[in-house]
């Protein structure tokens, strides 16, 4: 009677399912669980060749991640190295390759070892309280022990070895991508060709180094920009030059002449000679993330940049008067020559673009 009024009675344990473990045990040993049984017999011949099999494209797989990381810094300083746009395309196809070779190696190995090795048993779990009984404990323990040995990963001890093996180049790979994010700026961020031009002009007996339109390269009479209103985007003489650092160097020295009224301008403190007859320099580049401070608006004198509207007061030293920007547009010092070209006589006084630049 007492049988039949039991809502939940203990069934009784069946074939494969695991002993209980002793209380304060998370797993049990061999000896308390009993015997673990395998899901299958396995033709040992075919294991053995299979596991060959597996451990070669285990091998494959390291030699391809080898590859990769050799390819990247062998044949990094051949003929000029891969890491300029000339040999792009067959950086990537030889970097791309050898990664490619040594993903699809390791999956084919692990599809080979899933299929042929490893051996499977259904597990039934019942559901009990949420609380976790010894039993269930004893249930895992199994289960992890049943799991083991299904996968022959102890039990093959070379297939264990080539998948680690395998799996090593491919964890160090991203390191060595690490290369291409570029060199450390150091203290390049601190200045731009605007000093190193002024410097050079004034060792050749020159007031400073003259200003040229961007797109003419052709320089700029004082004259030639007397309308005010006017903006225009310029830079230093023989930015050109450079050969391949010239589009970086022109992406920091990037300038902005812009004509006001004279009597607009409002004086700042140890720039009182930095303008000439109204006409102002600051740098393109806006301190926010560094997009092209482009647009000029005559009524207000307002800069503008376009990316997240940050905007600068022209006649007040481009300081900040909405937006993001944290400082101000860094204003270039220029002057006439004898010839009436405006020219630069200095470099900015601070770095320009967007403020983290500075930690550089």
């Amino acid at each position: 009677m007492s049988d039949e009024t039991n809502e939940n009675p203990a069934p009784e344990r069946v074939i494969g399912t695991p002993a209980a473990a002793p209380a304060g045990k998370v797993l049990v040993s061999d000896d308390e669980a009993g015997p673990v049984e395998a899901g299958f017999d396995i033709d040992e011949s075919k294991a053995k060749k299979a596991e060959r099999i597996v451990a070669l494209l285990f091998l494959l797989a390291f030699a391809a991640g080898v590859g990769f990381m050799v390819y990247f810094i062998g044949w990094s300083g051949r003929d000029g190295g891969m890491h300029g746009i000339e040999r792009t395309q067959e950086s990537n196809l030889w970097l791309g390759s050898l990664m490619t070779l040594s993903f699809l190696a390791m999956a084919a190995g692990v599809t080979v070892w899933f299929r042929r090795l490893m051996t499977s048993v259904p597990i039934e779990q019942e559901r009990h309280d949420l609380a976790t009984a010894e039993a269930t404990r004893a249930s895992f323990a199994r289960d992890f022990q049943q799991g083991t040995i299904d996968s022959g990963f102890t039990k093959r001890p070379l297939l264990r070895r080539t998948l680690l093996l395998a799996a090593a180049p491919l964890g160090l790979a991203p390191l060595f991508l690490l290369r291409d994010l570029g060199p450390l700026p150091e203290k390049r961020l601190r200045s731009t060709w605007w000093g190193e031009a002024v410097a050079k002009a004034k060792r050749e007996g020159k007031q400073g180094v003259r200003i040229i339109v961007d797109g003419t390269n052709v320089p700029l009479r004082a004259s030639d920009f007397n309308s005010p209103g006017g903006m225009i985007t310029v830079l230093p003489e023989g930015i050109h030059e450079n050969g391949e650092e010239t589009l970086t160097l022109i992406a920091k020295a990037t300038t902005i002449l812009i004509n006001i009224e004279p009597e607009l301008i409002k004086p700042v403190e140890g720039r009182e000679n930095w303008t000439v007859n109204g006409i102002v320099a600051y740098s393109k580049v806006c301190t926010h993330v560094g997009c092209p401070a482009a647009l000029y608006e005559q009524t207000t004198h307002h800069i503008l940049c376009p990316c997240h509207q940050s905007t600068f007061d022209a006649t007040d030293g481009a300081k900040v008067v909405f937006g993001p920007a944290a400082r101000a547009l860094p204003q270039l010092p220029i002057a006439v020559d004898d010839e009436g070209y405006l020219i630069a006589t200095g470099d900015y006084p601070e770095p320009v673009g967007p403020s983290f630049w500075e930690r550089g």
